[in-house]
C-alpha cells in the first residue's frame, strides 16, 4: 500500500503542475506517465546490466542500446540515473530535443522487433512541461521516491488516477476502484483465461484482474506457461483516445504485466470478425453516450440488435467478443433493466433465454458522483448459446461504504462484504431468501411472464409496518372539537377589539 509520505510527494507533483498554468488531470497524468516510463527503463538497463554481470553473457535488445544516435549523440545521455544531475536547463533542453525521438524511433525496435504496448501509441504525443523549473522541480521528487517495494509503483499510479474523481468537468468517467474489486471478485478471474475490457480508458478492471490472479495463484508468475500468458496475452483493452491508451498501458505495465495488448479501436464501428468468440472474461463500464450515428454502427452489431443506444450495442458486442463458457461482468444503466423499446426487450431475452444471466446487482444513484448522479446497475451472464438461466440472482446495493453526494465522505459500514457473501450461496441458500431481504431470487419464467423486465422494484416485495388508525367517527369528532376550540377564539379576540 502507498505510504503518506509517496502520496505527499504525488502531491507536491500535482502542486507544481497547477502552479505552472497546468491544471488538466489528464495532462498532468501523461506527462508524469512518460517520465515514469523513462525511470522504468532505467531499472530496467540498469537489471540487465548486473544480470550480464553476473552471467558473463552479452545483453540482449538493452532499452538504451551501446554507442550513438544518428547525429552521434550517446543514449546513456537519456538515462534517469545521467539526466537527474543535469541542471534544470540542460535537462529541459534534453527532453525538448530528443526524448521523444528516443522513444518513437528507438524502443519500437526493442523486445525483438516488435513494439510494446506503450511505444506504439507515442504517435501524437506531446512534450508540454511548461519550463526547465517545472521540469527539474518534477524529476527531483520522483527520484526522492521509495519505489522499491514491489506493488509500490501501482499504487502510486493508482493514486494519481484517483484525482480525476476531484477534477471537475474533464470528461473523463472513471469506475471507483472498491466496484471494479467487487466485479472482479466476483467472477474470478483464472490463470490463461483471456480477459477483455472494450472500454478499457485507464485499464482499471484489467490491473485488478492482475493483481487478483497474483493474489490467488502462487505459481502464476513461476510457472513458464502461465507467466508468459500473463505478460503476453491476458489483458485486452480497446479505446479512441490515445492519450488514455497511454495512460492504460503505463498503468497496466507499473503493476507488472510486461505487454498487455491495448489497442486503439473503436469498438462499436469496427466489424468484430478477428475477435469474435476471443475473450473469456470481460469486465467494463461502457460509457453511456445515449445514441450515435447509426450508419458508423458495426453490421455484424446491428445483426443482433437494431438500435442507436450506445449502451444496448455494447451488450451485444460483448456476447460477440466472448467464447462459449465466457463470463462478463459489465455496468449498465437502469434503462438497460426496464426499457420498452424493442431493442431493450430483444436484448434482455436473448441474454436471458440465449444464455445465462447470473446476477443483477443494483448500485446506488451517488455511486458515481461527481462525475454524474445516473443509477446504474451490474449485470453478471455467461455465454452459452444454449440457454441455461433458472435463477436470477438480485441484490440492492444500499451503501457502498461512501456518501452518496459529491463528497463521497468514507463510512463505517458498506454492503459489499455481504454481497460477496451471499453471491457464493447463490445456488444454495440464497434460493429460499424471502424477497422481501436485500438479495432473493427469481426464476425465469417469471421474468419472461414479466417481459424480460430485470428491475429489482419489479420483483421486490415490501412489508409495511401495520398501523392502527381512528375511525373516521372519531377524527370528525376531534375536527368538531378543534373547529369549535378555534371558533371561541376568535370570538375572545374580537371582544377584546371592541
Amino acid at each position: 500500500m502507498i505510504t503518506g509520505e509517496i502520496k505527499s510527494q504525488v502531491d507536491r507533483v500535482w502542486n507544481t503542475f497547477w502552479t505552472s498554468g497546468i491544471s488538466n488531470p489528464i495532462e498532468i497524468i501523461e506527462q508524469v506517465t512518460y517520465l515514469l516510463f523513462l525511470k522504468r527503463l532505467d531499472e530496467e538497463q540498469t537489471r540487465l546490466e548486473n544480470q550480464a554481470n553476473r552471467t558473463g553473457d552479452p545483453i540482449r535488445n538493452p532499452p538504451f542500446p551501446i554507442g550513438n544516435d544518428h547525429l552521434g549523440r550517446p543514449f546513456s545521455d537519456l538515462r534517469w540515473k545521467n539526466f537527474e544531475h543535469l541542471s534544470k536547463d540542460k535537462m529541459f533542453r534534453l527532453f525538448s530535443d530528443r526524448m521523444f525521438d528516443f522513444l518513437r524511433d528507438v524502443l519500437p525496435t526493442q523486445r525483438n522487433g516488435e513494439a510494446s504496448s506503450y511505444t506504439k501509441h507515442l504517435e501524437g504525443a506531446r512534450f508540454t512541461i511548461p519550463t526547465a523549473n517545472v521540469l527539474g522541480t518534477v524529476v527531483d521528487i520522483i527520484s526522492k521516491m521509495d519505489m522499491s517495494g514491489r506493488d509500490t509503483k501501482g499504487d502510486l499510479y493508482e493514486y494519481m488516477l484517483s484525482k480525476l474523481s476531484t477534477a471537475g468537468t474533464n470528461g473523463q468517467f472513471r469506475t471507483p476502484r472498491h466496484i471494479i474489486d467487487l466485479m472482479v471478485t466476483m467472477q474470478a478471474p483464472q490463470p490463461l483465461e483471456a480477459i477483455c475490457d472494450p472500454a478499457a480508458g485507464t485499464c482499471g478492471f484489467l490491473v485488478q484482474a492482475a493483481a487478483y490472479l497474483k493474489e490467488h495463484n502462487e505459481t502464476l508468475l513461476t510457472n513458464p506457461e502461465t507467466a508468459k500468458f500473463f505478460h503476453q496475452e491476458q489483458f485486452h483493452g480497446f479505446d479512441f483516445d490515445n492519450t488514455m491508451l497511454r495512460i492504460g498501458a503505463m498503468n497496466l505495465m507499473l503493476h507488472g504485466v510486461e505487454n498487455p495488448e491495448v489497442t486503439y479501436r473503436d469498438s462499436l464501428a469496427d466489424l468484430h470478425g478477428t475477435e469474435e468468440e476471443k475473450y473469456d472474461l470481460i469486465l467494463a463500464n461502457p460509457p453511456f453516450a445515449g445514441s450515435l450515428d447509426y450508419d458508423n454502427v458495426a453490421k455484424d452489431l446491428l445483426s443482433l440488435v437494431k438500435t442507436k443506444k450506445t449502451e444496448l450495442l455494447f451488450l451485444a458486442l460483448f456476447l460477440r467478443l466472448l467464447r462459449p463458457g465466457g463470463r462478463a461482468a459489465v455496468i449498465v444503466p437502469d434503462g438497460v433493466l426496464f426499457g420498452s423499446t424493442k431493442a431493450h426487450k430483444e436484448l434482455r431475452r436473448i441474454i436471458v433465454d440465449g444464455h445465462k444471466l447470473d446476477a443483477v446487482v443494483k448500485l446506488p444513484s451517488g455511486v458515481f458522483k461527481p462525475y454524474a448522479g445516473v443509477s446504474t446497475a451490474i449485470l453478471f451472464f455467461t455465454k452459452t448459446n444454449a440457454g441455461g438461466t433458472e435463477n436470477v440472482w438480485f441484490y440492492d446495493v444500499k451503501s457502498d461504504g461512501f456518501s452518496l453526494d459529491d463528497k463521497r465522505t468514507p463510512l463505517g459500514s458498506s454492503d459489499l462484504d455481504d454481497v460477496l457473501t451471499r453471491w457464493s450461496q447463490r445456488t444454495t441458500a440464497e434460493l429460499t431468501r424471502a424477497r422481501t431481504d436485500q438479495s432473493f431470487c427469481v426464476p425465469r419464467a417469471e421474468i419472461e411472464a414479466n417481459d424480460y423486465d430485470l428491475s429489482l422494484n419489479r420483483y421486490k416485495e415490501i412489508e409495511y409496518d401495520e398501523v392502527d388508525h381512528k375511525s373516521p367517527e372519531e377524527i370528525l369528532g376531534e375536527l368538531d372539537t378543534l373547529e369549535a376550540s378555534i371558533l371561541s377564539g376568535m370570538a375572545e379576540l374580537r371582544e377584546l377589539l371592541k
